[in-house]
């Protein structure tokens, strides 16, 4: 039978981390952006901070276990 091929665990993680940075500055132009207008509506700014707050988050998780902090 062909078996499809599978990716490791960490290569998995790392294009995940990748998708997730990009999504980070994404949300961090667009923040920018609106308040460069000076007519952004509070909480649709609020929204996106915060979603940029729970990406960064996620980001610090997926590095944790991409990267251990192994003291030695």
């Amino acid at each position: 039978m062909n078996n499809p091929p599978t990716m490791q665990r960490a290569d998995v993680l790392r294009i995940r981390l990748d998708m997730l940075q990009r999504e980070h500055r994404d949300l961090d132009e667009a923040i920018a952006a609106l308040d460069t207008e000076g007519r952004a509506d509070p909480l649709a700014v609020r929204r996106l901070k915060k979603r940029k707050l729970a990406l960064k988050d996620e980001i610090q998780r997926i590095q944790d276990e991409i990267f251990p902090d192994i003291i030695a």
